[in-house]
Formats: C-alpha cells, sequence, structure tokens
C-alpha cells in the first residue's frame, strides 16, 4: 500500500498542477499512470483519476470564498449570489446530460493515448489561433455581465472536454473567449464552473464503484485527494496572477509539444 500511496501522491500533484491550466488534467494522468500505476482493478484506477479532481473544488470555494459563498448580511449581493450560482448551474446543463448518458461509453472508447495525444495537438493549436486572431475581450469585462445565453454556450463548449485531452479549463476558456468574454473573465467563470462539473463526474463515478473498494483504496483515494488540493490552490493563485500580463500560446505551444512526444514515445520508440 505504501507504494501506491507514492504513486497517488505523484499522480495528486499532477491533477491539481494540470486541473485549471488549459493542458488536460485527465489527458496527463492517463499517461502519468503509466509510470506510477496504482494496485486493484482498472474500475478503480479509471475512477481514482476522476475522483481526486474532487479537491479541486474545495481549493475554488475557498479560493474565491467572498464571492460563491452567500453573504448573509447584504441583500443586493446576495442577490448577484444567487444569480451567479443560477448561471453556473445553467452552464453545467449539457455537459451533465451527456456525461450521465455517455460515461461509459467515454470510459470504454475514448480513454487512450491515441485520442489524449490528438486532442492535445488539436487544442494547441486552437489555443494559439485564438490569441493570434486577438478573439475575446468584446463584450464582457466582469462575470456579473454574462447572459444566460452566454453560459448556455460555455456549457456545450464544456462538452467537447468529455474526450479525454481536450482539458475542460481550455474547452471553457476558448468558448468563453469566442463568445466575447476578456481572458480574464473567461478564466474566472471556467473555475466556477469546474464546481459542478467536477462535483457530478467524480460523484458519478463514486456512486458507480466507491461502495465496493477496499480500506486501503479508500486510504490511496485520501492520500491523493489531500494533495490534490493543495497543489490545485496555489495553481489557481498563480493562473489568476500570470494572465493579467500573459496569454494562452505558451500553454498551446505545451500541447503540441507533449502530443508529439507522446506519439513518439508511445508509438515510434
Amino acid at each position: 500500500m505504501i507504494q501506491d500511496v507514492i504513486n497517488a501522491s505523484f499522480l495528486a500533484i499532477i491533477e491539481g498542477i494540470t486541473e485549471f491550466l488549459p493542458i488536460s488534467s485527465t489527458g496527463h494522468l492517463i499517461l502519468a499512470e503509466n509510470w506510477f500505476p496504482l494496485q486493484g482493478d482498472k474500475t478503480f484506477q479509471d475512477t481514482f483519476l476522476v475522483v481526486i479532481q474532487f479537491p479541486a473544488i474545495l481549493a475554488v470555494l475557498l479560493y474565491f470564498y467572498k464571492t460563491l459563498l452567500p453573504p448573509l448580511n447584504n441583500t443586493d449581493e446576495m442577490k448577484n449570489w444567487f444569480f451567479l450560482w443560477v448561471k453556473i448551474g445553467i452552464a453545467f446543463i449539457p455537459a451533465g446530460i451527456l456525461g450521465f448518458l455517455l460515461d461509459d461509453i467515454i470510459d470504454y472508447y475514448l480513454f487512450n493515448t491515441t485520442t489524449v495525444l490528438i486532442s492535445l495537438i488539436i487544442g494547441g493549436i486552437i489555443l494559439i489561433g485564438i490569441e493570434k486572431l486577438q478573439i475575446g475581450g468584446k463584450g464582457y469585462n466582469q462575470v456579473t455581465e454574462l447572459t444566460v445565453l452566454f453560459c448556455l454556450g460555455v456549457g456545450l463548449f464544456q462538452c467537447i472536454a468529455m474526450v479525454p485531452g481536450v482539458s475542460r479549463s481550455a474547452a471553457t476558456i476558448i468558448g468563453a473567449m469566442i463568445i466575447g468574454a476578456t481572458r480574464s473573465v473567461a478564466v474566472e467563470f471556467s473555475f466556477y464552473l469546474a464546481i459542478p462539473t467536477l462535483l457530478g463526474a467524480g460523484g458519478l463515478k463514486l456512486l458507480k464503484h466507491g461502495f465496493h473498494f477496499s480500506f486501503n483504496e479508500w486510504i490511496v483515494l485520501i492520500s491523493g485527494s489531500i494533495i490534490s488540493f493543495v497543489v490545485a490552490y496555489f495553481v489557481i493563485a498563480f493562473f489568476l496572477k500570470y494572465i493579467k500580463t500573459h496569454d494562452f500560446k505558451i500553454f498551446g505551444i505545451y500541447r503540441i509539444c507533449l502530443g508529439i512526444i507522446i506519439f513518439i514515445i508511445f508509438y515510434l520508440i
């Protein structure tokens, strides 16, 4: 079990770093588990890769607690808080429905190296293209300005991220910028939308398989979750500061390079 905890810790660090960056946490974890394998059947391994995204929810809630937790002493702020969560809920609906219907199909057909490397490269090209064309920032400069149609549009873009390697963060950020949000608003709303999305994905996995986990498997899962939470919190702080003075091209370049490296390692060597 000790080796499993060590491997789970490495996977959790990777998850914490990559969850909110537009480089695909799931894609990285699918690849990393080849070097940091966990004991147990494939069901536990696949569930672990999804459930350790849970702590990212807590990291977002902690970092944005003034916005996301109810302001009990201010009626105006309470109204803004309520409508923010309504918009988050609306944005979650498309992926929530498709995820529930297609979860097993996606696991069976798309959780593989080929899907990841193709998604990484295509997503990288799109990220670079978005920045080259200077798309975004033409309509929404504050999260409070976002409309219901905007949120639904971002939710539809998020559905693309069900394909491993696409990146939920990349899909929602790109979608938000195409629809008209500034880079900072796109990133902030992507953080918020992670809450119901990761909760739904992880909760569905636990409901399906969690009751069959052994004590040792739960220890591995909990230890990985704690590490993932700590790392994710600091990555949120870094990313918000980074985008104030930088664009996303470096992440696009990284995705393309990683996709090429994966192709060489898994298909040429």
